[in-house]
C-alpha cells in the first residue's frame, strides 16, 4: 500500500504463465484489498489486468476503490466497480497513462505522472482535468493513487482574485522561492519572470515604511506571527499590503521556510478615517518599540554577561545578579563594573542610566566602557572617575546616577563617593547600615557638579551591598521602609549557619520592583 511490492511483484512478467500467475494472486486478494480500500479515505483504485486470448494486457478492471474515489464525471465507486477502464474512459486508450499502466505491471518500478491532463469528450463532464498520478504494483494488480489538481487551483485563484490575496514561500536553506498567481497579480508582474528576490521585494518599500522590514524579522526570531502593513511602490502608485509572516523550524528550533500571505488593502487604507489610521499607527510603533526593546536587552547582554556565580578579586568574594523588569519593553540602563586596578587595588562600581529601551541601553554601553578605558590610563579617584562620567552624560544629553569605590586590600580601606545613587549597605559587627552618606549631583545635571569622596576600613566577614533603585523604591511605599527590610534581609544572610552569605542575598530579588530592572553587587571581605 506504501509503494513496497514483493519479491514476485518486483519480477518483470514475461506473458503466458507469469502473467497468469499474477492474474491469480490478484484474483485471490480481491476480497482483501477490496475490504481493505473500502474504508481507506482516499483517492485511490485497484486494478486488475485483463488478458487477451494471447495471454497479454489488453485492458484493467477496476478491482477495488478508495471510500473518496468519485470520478471526474461524479460517477461512486459502485457503479465503477468491476468496469473495465478502456470501457469507462476511452479517450485514455494508448494515452500517457495507459502506457504507464502496463510498464509498471510489466516491470514493477513504481512510476508517477505529474500533472496529468484528462480530456472527456461527454456532457456534463468538465473538458479537461489536471491530475498527479501515482502507480504501484501491488498484490498482482496496480495501485493507483490521484490527487485532482484543476479544481484545488480554481479554487485558490479564486479565493485571491475575491480577496485580493497572494501568498509567498522561502526555503531559508536553498532560498528557493514561490508565488501564487496572487502575487504576481499585486505585483503587477510577468509570471514568466519568475518570483522576484527577498532584495527585489524590500526595494519596492516606500522609504519610510523600511525599518518594518527589521521590526517583521525580530518578531518572527521571537517565534511570534509577524501581521504589519507596509507600503509599497508598484507602477508608479502606492499600495498597501498586510503581510502576514511566520516561520516552520526543524528540530532544533532552527527557521527553515518563511510562509507568508499577502494583501492588497490600499482601497481600506484609503478610506480609512482619521481615527482609524492613528490607532494603527500607535500599534505599529507599539511593535516597533517591541523589536527596538529585544534589541536593547540583547545589547545589554552583550556589555556587561552576568559571571554564572560568585567569584573573588584580591580578598573580596563578589557576585552580581540582575533581575529584569517583567514588562520587557522597559529595559532599563542598569550597570556594574568590578575589576582589579594595576596596583592591586579593586574598583567596585554600580550605575543607573535614566530611561529605559535602545537609548539607555547604548548609553550605559558609552558609560561603562568609558570608566574601562579611565581605570586604564589615570589614577583611579572614585571623585574624579564620576567627573568625567558627569562630562560624558552632558555630551550625550542623558542623565545617570552611580556608585563608584575602590578598595585597598593591604589596610582594607574602601574609598567611595557617588552621584545621586542611593548609598550602598554595609553590614559589620552583627548590624547592617547604609555607608555614612557623602552627597553627589546626578550625572549629567551640572557642568560644575563636585563629587566628593569618603573612606571607611572594612573587617573580615563585613558584608556590602551595591544595588540600583528596583531592589527598594514601590509605588506607594516609603523607600525608607523597604531599605530597612534589604538590612533586615542582609543581616539574616550574615547570619545564617552555612556561612554563605552572598547566595541568600539573592532572595532580596524576590521583592524587587516589577516595573524596573534590578542590579545587585554583593561583596563580603574574606576571613
Amino acid at each position: 500500500m506504501d509503494g513496497d511490492t514483493s519479491a514476485g511483484d518486483r519480477q518483470t512478467p514475461s506473458g503466458g504463465p507469469m502473467q497468469a500467475q499474477l492474474l491469480t494472486v490478484g484474483r485471490s486478494m480481491r476480497p482483501v484489498v477490496r475490504e481493505l480500500l473500502s474504508g481507506l479515505p482516499a483517492s485511490c483504485t485497484w486494478l486488475l489486468p485483463v488478458l487477451d486470448d494471447g495471454d497479454e494486457v489488453a485492458d484493467f478492471e477496476i478491482a477495488a476503490i478508495g471510500a473518496q474515489a468519485d470520478d471526474v464525471a461524479g460517477r461512486g465507486g459502485e457503479q465503477r466497480l468491476g468496469h473495465r477502464i478502456g470501457a469507462l474512459y476511452p479517450g485514455m486508450v494508448s494515452g500517457p497513462l495507459w502506457d504507464l499502466y502496463h510498464q509498471v505491471y510489466a516491470d514493477g518500478l513504481p512510476r508517477q505522472l505529474p500533472d496529468f491532463q484528462y480530456h472527456a469528450d461527454g456532457d456534463g463532464v468538465v473538458a479537461t482535468s489536471l491530475f498527479d498520478v501515482a502507480v504501484h504494483r501491488v498484490c498482482g494488480g496496480l495501485m493507483v493513487w490521484w490527487r485532482r489538481l484543476d479544481e484545488q487551483e480554481r479554487r485558490r485563484e479564486q479565493t485571491e482574485l475575491l480577496g485580493n490575496l497572494g501568498w509567498g514561500e522561502t526555503d531559508l536553506l536553498t532560498g528557493r522561492i514561490s508565488w501564487s498567481p496572487g502575487m504576481y497579480r499585486i505585483f503587477e508582474r510577468d509570471p514568466a519572470l519568475g518570483p522576484m528576490s527577498t532584495a527585489e521585494q524590500a526595494a519596492y518599500i516606500v522609504a519610510e515604511d523600511q525599518p518594518l522590514r527589521e521590526t517583521a524579522w525580530q518578531m518572527l526570531d521571537s517565534g511570534l506571527v509577524s501581521d504589519l502593513t507596509i507600503r509599497v511602490r508598484v507602477g508608479g502608485r502606492v499600495k498597501h499590503l498586510r503581510l502576514l509572516a511566520d516561520t516552520a523550524r526543524d528540530a532544533a528550533g532552527k527557521p527553515v521556510k518563511l510562509y507568508g500571505v499577502v494583501q492588497d488593502v490600499t482601497a481600506r487604507e484609503t478610506s480609512r478615517t482619521d481615527v482609524e489610521r492613528l490607532q494603527e499607527e500607535l500599534r505599529i510603533r507599539e511593535l516597533t518599540m517591541v523589536a527596538e526593546q529585544r534589541l536593547a536587552g540583547q545589547l545589554q547582554q552583550i556589555i556587561q554577561p552576568l559571571p554564572d556565580g560568585p567569584f573573588t578579586l584580591a580578598d573580596l568574594d563578589l557576585w552580581v545578579q540582575y533581575l529584569p523588569a517583567e514588562d520587557k519593553a522597559r529595559v532599563g540602563g542598569d550597570w556594574y563594573h568590578a575589576l582589579p586596578l594595576p596596583d592591586g587595588r579593586v574598583i567596585l562600581a554600580i550605575g543607573d542610566v535614566v530611561g529605559h529601551g535602545l537609548a539607555a541601553a547604548t548609553a550605559m554601553a558609552h558609560l561603562r566602557y568609558a570608566l574601562v578605558g579611565w581605570t586604564a590610563v589615570e589614577d583611579c579617584e572614585p571623585g574624579r572617575l564620576l567627573s568625567h562620567l558627569n562630562q560624558l552624560c552632558l555630551r550625550l544629553g542623558t542623565t545617570g546616577t552611580a556608585v563608584i569605590a575602590v578598595y585597598q586590600p593591604a589596610d582594607r580601606t574602601l574609598r567611595w563617593a557617588r552621584a545621586g545613587h542611593p548609598v550602598p549597605l554595609r553590614h559589620h559587627a552583627g548590624r547592617t547600615r547604609p555607608l555614612a552618606r557623602v552627597d553627589g549631583l546626578l550625572l549629567g545635571a551640572s557642568a560644575t557638579a563636585d563629587y566628593p569622596e569618603t573612606m571607611c576600613r572594612l573587617h573580615p566577614g563585613d558584608l556590602l551591598l551595591f544595588y540600583t533603585d528596583g531592589l527598594v523604591e514601590r509605588r506607594g511605599r516609603d523607600t525608607a521602609d523597604t531599605v530597612r527590610e534589604v538590612a533586615r534581609t542582609m543581616t539574616a544572610a550574615a547570619a545564617h549557619p552555612d556561612g554563605r552569605p552572598l547566595t541568600h542575598l539573592e532572595t532580596l530579588l524576590g521583592a524587587a520592583s516589577p516595573f524596573d530592572d534590578t542590579c545587585l553587587l554583593s561583596i563580603q571581605v574574606r576571613l
